[in-house]
């Protein structure tokens, strides 16, 4: 199991080891010097001010930790910190040589309480202190080269490592503030789809009941008309206007239990594509004044789902474009098999238009946009007064089905 990714950065949580850190070198420095002064007989009142100014670090540091080393304090706490350690540096190097080895625990002290070139300047005053507090009290030149070379190794050492340990801290902070905004990208993106798959699911569905519950509803309204001016004059046509209202509200009710169900539209069986469209041309055909016919050309092949889908929608998409506009008296809907596609035609001796011209509403954008959708395409030949013929063509994948002959193979009056 992955381990979670800790909450903060890995140097917020090491106090307590840089604590334990600086405690041992103080202890082994005031160890150092107890044991030196008491090898070289030195004074007892020089060993207890040395033990003294180191002791005094101790407080000095618990007191200013959180504020000054891991609080990010402001540039004057730290400075006005650093100098009191330099003070009790100075009481302590005073008396002896052995307490430089302090500075193995300011030195990083530095370049917690500053920025980084403060802190060089304060890791090369504590680095010349110790020959400074030579120079005055008159040491012998062997050990002004041992303090000289001690300095300038500890300083190089100090700035080295104080410089790597800076640019890692800026890479992480750099690399979080990437994560964090990757992550910030990551959400708006996710947003981002979610809206748009909404709205293409707003489409797709607006597209679904124009073709489907609407055209419906078109056609009862138009049947319901006529049944309503023949139910004086003929009885029996009004009664026939009647029963076709009533298929379609039935075929309509079907279809939008479908659309709700996410289901392939009623009536398409797998393979029944030719069904489908031949009842949907005998439903035209049943509208007054119009005679439709369905004819099948060349050998069937099977299509996926989405193109016979698309090609029954733009099928009845176009017929009701027919009744409603068209006033044409003769329409034929063709569908051909030919050689690696399947087309459809949908023809109409009615008004026509000019396809030049924008056309309002969904229909032909709709129709347009279904072909696109199934990798066929959409054409439309019209010119007023002279029909109206839609073309849609889409390819049937795998093996090229066997050309398509002259002669229809299937013909009739819906």
């Amino acid at each position: 199991m992955t381990p979670p990714p800790p909450a903060g950065h890995a140097w917020d949580g090491g106090t307590r080891g840089w604590d334990l850190y600086y405690g041992v070198i103080l202890l082994g420095v005031l160890a150092l010097v107890i044991a030196t002064a008491a090898q070289e007989n030195l004074p007892a009142g020089a060993r207890a001010v040395s033990c003294a100014a180191l002791a005094a670090m101790a407080p000095w540091y618990l007191l200013q930790r959180r504020t000054v080393l891991y609080g990010q304090g402001s540039l004057a706490r730290g400075l006005i910190y650093l100098a009191g350690l330099w003070i009790l540096f100075i009481v302590a190097s005073s008396q002896g040589y052995i307490e430089t080895w302090v500075l193995l625990a300011l030195g990083p002290q530095c370049f917690l309480a500053v920025p980084f070139r403060w802190a060089v300047g304060a890791i090369i005053v504590l680095n010349v202190t110790p020959v400074i507090v030579a120079l005055s009290t008159g040491a012998r030149a062997g050990e002004l080269t041992a303090l000289v070379a001690a300095g300038f190794l500890t300083a190089a050492f100090s700035v080295a490592f104080g410089r790597w340990v800076f640019g890692i801290i800026a890479q992480s902070y750099e690399r979080a503030s990437l994560i964090e905004q990757l992550s910030q990208t990551r959400a708006e993106l996710a947003s981002a789809n979610r809206r748009a798959g909404v709205l293409a699911e707003r489409q797709r569905l607006s597209g679904e009941i124009h073709d489907t519950v609407a055209q419906g509803f078109t056609s009862i309204i138009m049947l319901l008309q006529a049944a309503d001016a023949d139910v004086e004059r003929q009885p029996a046509a009004a009664r026939g206007h009647l029963a076709l209202a009533l298929e379609t509200a039935r075929d309509n009710l079907a279809e939008a239990r479908a659309l709700v169900a996410a289901l392939a539209p009623a009536g398409l069986e797998p393979g029944a594509l030719d069904a489908a469209l031949r009842r949907l041309a005998a439903t035209t055909d049943a509208h007054p004044g119009t005679a439709a016919r369905f004819e099948v050309t060349g050998t069937a092949v099977p299509l996926p789902r989405p193109a016979e889908v698309m090609l029954l929608r733009v099928a009845q998409e176009a017929l009701a474009n027919v009744r409603r506009h068209a006033r044409a008296r003769q329409v034929l809907v063709c569908l051909r098999y030919t050689g690696g596609q399947v087309g459809l035609d949908i023809t109409d001796d009615g008004s026509g238009f000019d396809p030049g011209q924008g056309a309002d509403g969904y229909g032909l954008p709709g129709m347009r946009a279904r072909a696109g959708e199934a990798g066929g395409r959409l054409e439309v030949c019209s010119s007023p007064g002279c029909g109206t013929t839609v073309s849609v063509v889409v390819p049937v994948p795998g093996p090229a089905g066997p050309a398509g002959r002259d002669q229809p193979s299937q013909a009739g009056t819906a």
